[in-house]
């Protein structure tokens, strides 16, 4: 290594003190704190709780794992699970907004705080854009059933079915986009009522559908063969995106020490509850075979003549990809946020709202972003591109977590993952397992967006980063 280099990977490598995350977080770009843990619970069950339970159930039950989507269902929550305890020692060590990327500052440098940010522009974004779409679907079907057809022009992206622009999904966007400016006491607000709606529904569907339980349906278990409930879970593992976005709350949290672990680990513990339920039942009711339907829940019923359940449960799976897109729209702004704050992106998007004490900048780009992908491109199949942008942030903050045990031993930890570094070994193992099983030409995609990300970070972000000196 010669003298111009090193301080060049001095630079991209060097790490921010806790000390200097935390007095980033006053004066002009402090936000407020104002959630508690029953609202964090909350948020992480709005966020997870939706598109997974009420669409990808039948796509996976019938195209991979079939009855056995149940385990499937308990592989993803237990990869989700081990993470979550990683999240949740750094979220409480570390009290500041932007989730695996500030993690990632902390532990194992700039670079790689970058990669992980970028990453997750990746995954929310599309995250965002495919649930938008599947939230104009709903709301188209539901018109239809009152009698009331869209032009397909105002509702398909264009070049699909003659479509120009997928106006409801633009609508949702901009008006959750207008409650995450307002404020995030709001916003949770909203998101509390949704989400004890929509378990009412869920809960109900599993009453209703208990007594319709024949277990020749599960017979064969395992259709597809073992192979098939791993791929399963790497599919599914989509419905478990967003838990993580707890974290990015931190600096808007009263007392995140304690109420970080518990919002991460509370929401995803019931929302696998609720998971492995409905698997039970759906499967249970109709044979695996049957449920590659856009809306495998309302289906169920009214295959077996409970056609007013299907209809409330279509209502509970738009109010839960209503919620979804709160909860992604507000992670993604957060992170975005502290990239800016960092020095990272540019200085507009560190504003924060002299009233409501938002990032107002930021959530109006956001919000534009998704908008316009969600209406002008025909997305298709785009579960597994977030998934193994999940999956990768999972492993860095693993990784993370085994670095800052061994580099600052003496940082006190309010909540500490057990079994270091069995636990995080563990997660990344296991998520490394699980982004093996998916689609070769995910990866592909997955590695071209890294590498314009490393473009941009080296023409832009590492000359202009305000991380100080290495910590």
């Amino acid at each position: 290594m010669d003298e111009r280099s090193s301080p060049t990977l001095r630079r991209i490598f060097r790490t921010k003190s806790i000390r200097q995350l935390v007095e980033s977080t006053g004066g002009e770009h402090a936000l407020k704190r104002v959630l508690n843990p029953f609202e964090l619970v909350l948020f992480g069950i709005g966020a997870v709780v939706g598109t997974g339970i009420f669409v990808i159930t039948g796509v996976a039950a019938a195209n991979f794992a079939g009855p056995a989507l149940v385990v499937s269902f308990v592989i993803s929550g237990i990869v989700c699970l081990f993470a979550a305890l990683c999240y949740a020692e750094f979220a409480a060590m570390v009290p500041v907004a932007g989730s695996a990327y500030t993690y990632s500052y902390v532990s194992l440098g700039e670079i790689w705080a970058w990669i992980i940010g970028w990453d997750l522009f990746l995954e929310y974004s599309v995250a965002v854009a495919a649930v938008a779409i599947g939230w104009s679907g709903y709301v188209v079907n539901l018109l239809r059933e009152l009698g009331i057809t869209l032009p397909a022009a105002l509702v398909n992206p264009p070049g699909v079915a003659g479509g120009l622009i997928n106006l409801p999904a633009v609508l949702i966007i901009a008006a959750i986009t207008a409650l995450l400016i307002l404020g995030v006491k709001e916003s949770a607000r909203v998101n509390a009522v949704i989400v004890v709606i929509k378990v009412a529904v869920i809960l109900l569907f599993l009453y209703l559908g208990f007594s319709h339980i024949d277990p020749v349906n599960w017979n064969p278990f395992l259709p597809f063969g073992w192979g098939g409930v791993v791929t399963g879970a790497a599919i599914i593992f989509f419905a478990y995106i967003g838990f993580d976005a707890v974290s990015t709350t931190a600096e808007e949290v009263r007392n995140p020490q304690r109420d970080l672990p518990i919002g991460l680990l509370g929401s995803l513990l019931i929302a696998t509850m609720l998971y492995v339920a409905v698997a039970l039942v759906l499967t249970g009711i109709v044979p695996y075979y049957e449920l590659n339907v856009p809306a495998p829940v309302s289906f169920a019923l009214d295959q077996i003549g409970i056609p007013w359940g299907g209809a409330l449960v279509s209502v509970g799976a738009l109010l839960g990809i209503t919620s979804v897109l709160l909860v992604l729209l507000f992670g993604q702004t957060r992170i975005i946020f502290a990239m800016s704050r960092d020095g990272l992106l540019p200085a507009a998007f560190r504003k924060v709202h002299p009233v409501f004490r938002t990032p107002v900048n930021v959530t109006l780009l956001v919000g534009l972003v998704t908008a316009a992908i969600s209406s002008l491109l025909p997305l298709g199949s785009v579960a597994e591109l977030v998934n193994i942008g999940t999956l990768a942030a999972f492993i860095i903050v693993s990784a993370g977590v085994i670095v800052l045990r061994h580099t600052r031993p003496e940082t006190p930890r309010p909540f500490r993952v057990p079994f270091v570094p069995v636990i995080p070994l563990l997660t990344i193992f296991s998520c490394g397992y699980l982004i093996v099983a998916l689609p070769t030409v995910t990866h592909l995609r997955f590695v071209i967006w890294l590498l314009i990300g490393l473009l941009v970070y080296f023409a832009y972000g590492s000359r202009r980063s305000g991380a100080g000196d290495v910590a």
